[in-house]
């Protein structure tokens, strides 16, 4: 979701939310709160949206800390948006790296929404996919020794499927389409090991600025290219 940094400059917004009302952390969650309801009008059953990467951690000390403020106070109005929308919600991520205020304010809404199933957002906080598969690795490993250890197992050899289900992001499917705004063609540590056959869709457009116009060109443009993508999503579950 770039160009929140921008859109604050523009618009001579405060980092925090204090000048004019409102700051660009607030713009960014009202726009992906919109985006919301827009997938969900259209079909769209999974969304992942990527808030927060561990590299973000390296950002001066007095934005990391407004940041981490704003998202609690978010947490709170999000549990009555996605209760009146039936959306579930999970968080992806270290989220160890988190102070225990905003990792209990996660665990709460996640536990909260578990029973909603009409649409699934899954926030990348304190995330990045190197992390990630770091992580599905480790606890791969990990089991695989316990069930040795315990004589569960005779195969010394991990899955695929095992290190896949061990993924901060296994309570989604792989996406269809990655969407990144701002005008920026890069992945940055987001879904590598889950975007091998998703649709890359890069727009100039400022996050906070984006519109339903912006996401219905998004999907057209996977239409477009859909077959080759999923054929190859076909292709990779034969093999």
């Amino acid at each position: 979701m770039d160009g929140n940094r921008r859109y604050a400059k523009k618009q001579k917004l405060s980092h925090d939310g204090a000048a004019g009302g409102g700051g660009r952390y607030d713009a960014g969650f009202w726009a992906l709160m919109v985006m919301l309801l827009y997938c969900q009008e259209l079909g769209v059953k999974y969304i992942t949206a990527y808030a927060f990467s561990i590299d973000n951690f390296k950002r001066k000390p007095e934005e990391v800390e407004s940041l981490m403020t704003s998202m609690l106070e978010k947490f709170h109005l999000l549990d009555i948006l996605v209760k009146l929308l039936a959306v579930r919600v999970h968080f992806a991520g270290n989220l160890e790296l988190l102070s225990n205020e905003l990792r209990a304010s996660a665990m709460e809404l996640t536990e909260a929404t578990a029973a909603y199933s009409k649409s699934v957002l899954t926030i990348c906080i304190a995330y990045t996919s190197r992390d990630e598969i770091l992580h599905a690795v480790r606890e791969s490993c990990e089991q695989k020794r316990i069930d040795l250890e315990f004589g569960n197992d005779d195969d010394d050899e991990i899955k695929l499927m095992k290190v896949e289900k061990n993924m901060y992001m296994a309570v989604a499917p792989d996406p269809d389409i990655i969407i990144r705004t701002g005008g920026e063609n890069r992945l940055s540590n987001f879904l590598l090991w889950q975007s091998c056959w998703s649709h890359l869709h890069s727009m100039w457009v400022l996050w906070p600025e984006i519109g339903v116009w912006n996401l219905v060109f998004a999907i057209l443009n996977f239409q477009r290219n859909k077959t080759y993508c999923l054929d190859m999503k076909k292709k990779e579950k034969e093999l």
